[in-house]
């Protein structure tokens, strides 16, 4: 792997450029960005080699799209029309559905890889890039069967060497599945973040009572708006019925506790405990 393309130079396309610095030193590693900023940032932090445009991506390797999932859409088209013969391009977007639609009739589909590695912090920007963010961390590849064989192994390979688990599953169950296990504790996080801040207006009082269970729970709600949006957005319907099942959940709680059985509020507790035994089985 000596030349490598990555488009949008924050957290995770920063940290897949960290990771394939260090298991193939021999690679360049090429930025695409529209923030010039973030493009000097990564350089000078040694993220990435040169800046590059589309017109340098038909000498790529590999080319990584991390960029927000709506820009996704209408960006991988292009990239797509730029690429070499033996290049291979996959997105690492949270959600699968809609971009494996919008590039399904396009002459190169078959150079496309649609992925998402279930890695991240709450951090962004290319100072946010760390090593070993994918180890041991779960890929989903969706519709391999629709990538040349010859080049989806050449993304397969990369994965394996960064440490990562590989999954198969089908765009629209993607989707699905990802509303629960991501997309609703982002929210989740965000709206308790927002019910503290109207409620306890002192700031100081929240720095200063704020235990680590508070700061573990709404860890999430420091993640970038400008990308969590476009993903509610595309995966809108999954996300409203998670929503609905949540919010049942919370007011049948709520109407436990408005009654005095406590008892009840006991056995739901102990119930979801189990959800320990899974956890640590997924370790």
């Amino acid at each position: 792997m000596k030349n490598v393309a990555i488009i949008g130079v924050g957290l995770i396309g920063g940290s897949f450029a960290l990771d394939i610095k260090e298991k193939y030193p021999e690679s360049v590693i090429n930025g695409i960005d529209t923030n010039e900023a973030h493009i000097d940032e990564a350089i000078s932090l040694g993220i990435i080699d040169q800046s590059a445009t589309l017109n340098h991506l038909k000498e790529a390797d590999i080319v990584i799209v991390a960029i927000p999932v709506d820009a996704s859409l209408n960006y991988l088209p292009q990239v797509l029309d730029n690429i070499g013969e033996n290049t291979i391009v996959f997105d690492v977007g949270s959600t699968k559905e809609d971009i494996c639609v919008k590039v399904k009739n396009h002459p190169n589909r078959r150079h496309y890889l649609s992925v998402h590695p279930i890695a991240g912090t709450e951090f962004s920007g290319p100072k946010a890039a760390v090593k070993g963010l994918f180890k041991n961390k779960t890929n989903i590849i969706c519709e391999v069967e629709e990538t040349a064989f010859k080049l989806q192994e050449k993304a397969l390979d990369l994965f394996r060497d960064l440490g990562m688990r590989i999954r198969y599953m089908n765009p629209k169950a993607h989707d699905k599945h990802i509303a629960y296990m991501s997309h609703l504790s982002h929210i989740s996080a965000f709206m308790l973040g927002k019910t503290v801040i109207e409620k306890e207006k002192n700031e100081s009082d929240i720095f200063d009572m704020a235990s680590s269970g508070f700061e573990s729970t709404v860890r999430l709600a420091k993640s970038s708006p400008a990308m969590w949006t476009p993903i509610f957005e595309q995966n809108k319907t999954n996300v409203i019925e998670t929503l609905d099942e949540y919010i049942n959940n919370l007011k049948h709680f709520k109407s436990l506790m408005e009654k005095d059985d406590f008892e009840s509020v006991h056995k739901e507790m102990e119930a979801t405990n189990h959800i320990k035994k899974i956890l640590n089985g997924i370790k």
